[in-house]
């Protein structure tokens, strides 16, 4: 993607051009792309104009609420074959925060740009992967890509993007920043008047924490619990994919949400005590802020589809936050840690509703319930099953065998049942499937 997002003075008013290069991976011939445009769905506006394919003017379709659009193409795009689509885009960001926890949004004087590009989707064994996404779960399922992106925005704001700065300028009242991301799932930013900055690096990452100025003991919170995640998923799971990690201060209504190589972090919480433990609110950053960090390896590193399966990256997460806990503070911080597990499970009194479900099979609290709680639980029961030693090669090698790949439920039981050499039907039918 080579994308250039121009930031109006009234900062919720985007504009913006987009030349990306697909390629067809699959073992068939593709006859259109199809490409998600999620302001559509999240109480926002985006509009499309000159769609060019390799220089030739196409008209799309729109499907899904105009949150689809289909772009036919003249001939099939063969595997192995490339093809280059040109548009310029319009996005009208909502002033409120309801929609999907806020995750596109000019509220409380911040930004939040969320999925606000077309983005291409993804074609797997399903065909072309579309739907109106449920306002529970996460929003995209999307393949990784390389990404150049081109930001004009007035002079007073402080943006924070996923990727690394490749030029800062500034001229007159406006500033313009190139960056660059890669392999990623998709490109973030966030932008205020208000953020100030406070960075630490550990090892050969750098991180920066971006709050408001009364949020600095909350900012510096986080850095610190980011450094200690990565150490511990770092030596557990794959190396940090990055030299960055942003985290920035949001009024998301979700505690956390992660991007590649960036978390929003709910500005709510950032409130600490400046301890690392005994207060609520250092408990819940310190959570939320391990949570966030470990999806850069089970959303970010290792994808899966989030929508129809939740549990590979969200359940996965929160047993990778039960890991955190453990290697950092012992039995104690695990059993409290797998406490919060075991309430968040007996909201629904312990049902044994499959963990395996897309997020639109839950209702009411199931989803928050089941996958967030008993979700991580079958981990646990699993690593029983295997043994801690064979399932933590396991997981190692899950984590770097599906690197910038799509993770299935199948693919994670055959990779558990080549290392513990045993059937695992039992329990995954137990805990997972329907």
């Amino acid at each position: 993607y080579h994308l250039e997002f121009n930031i109006a003075e009234d900062i919720y008013h985007i504009t913006g051009t987009e030349e990306v290069r697909y390629t067809n991976t699959e073992t068939v011939a593709l006859n259109e792309i199809q490409f998600r445009l999620f302001p559509n769905n999240l109480g926002g506006a985006m509009q499309v104009a000159d769609l060019q394919v390799d220089g030739q003017t196409v008209t799309p379709r729109y499907d899904l609420g105009n949150s689809l659009m289909i772009v036919p193409l003249s001939n099939a795009l063969e595997p192995g074959q490339s093809v280059v689509l040109q548009m310029n885009f319009a996005v009208t960001v909502p002033q409120e925060v309801e929609l999907n926890y806020g995750v596109l949004a000019y509220y409380d004087e911040v930004l939040t740009l969320a999925h606000a590009y077309p983005m291409i989707g993804v074609y797997d064994d399903e065909g072309w992967n579309a739907e109106i996404p449920p306002q529970d779960g996460d929003v995209t399922y999307a393949d990784t890509s390389f990404y150049i992106i081109k930001v004009t925005a007035p002079k007073g704001l402080t943006l924070v993007t996923s990727g690394q700065r490749l030029s800062f300028d500034e001229a007159g009242q406006i500033q313009t920043t190139i960056v660059a991301n890669g392999p990623a799932r998709d490109f973030y930013l966030a932008a205020s008047p208000n953020f100030e900055e406070v960075t630490q690096t550990f090892g050969k990452v750098t991180i920066r924490s971006y709050a408001r100025k009364e949020f600095k003991n909350g900012a510096q919170f986080a850095l610190d619990v980011a450094s200690k995640a990565i150490d511990v998923f770092g030596k557990r799971y794959a190396p940090y994919p990055y030299t960055e990690l942003d985290i920035v201060s949001t009024p998301t209504l979700a505690l956390g949400i992660e991007y590649p190589g960036a978390i929003a972090i709910a500005d709510r919480i950032y409130d600490v005590a400046g301890e690392y433990r005994g207060s609520p609110t250092s408990d819940y950053m310190e959570s939320t802020v391990a949570h966030e960090v470990g999806h850069q390896w089970f959303y970010g590193l290792v994808g899966d589809d989030q929508l129809d399966d939740p549990w590979l990256d969200e359940s996965l997460t929160q047993f990778a936050t039960l890991q955190y806990y453990t290697d950092l503070y012992g039995a104690a911080g695990a059993d409290g840690f797998r406490a919060s597990l075991e309430g968040r499970w007996a909201r629904v009194e312990n049902a044994k509703i499959p963990i395996g479900l897309p997020v639109a099979g839950y209702t009411g609290g199931e989803y928050g319930a089941i996958v967030y709680g008993r979700g991580p639980l079958f981990f646990v029961a699993l690593k029983t099953e295997m043994g801690t030693d064979t399932f933590d090669a396991f997981l190692k090698e899950y984590s770097e065998a599906n690197s910038w790949g799509v993770a299935t439920p199948e693919s994670m039981q055959t990779l558990a049942e080549k290392h513990c050499a045993c059937e695992l039907d039992a329990i995954f039918q137990e805990w997972v499937y329907p």
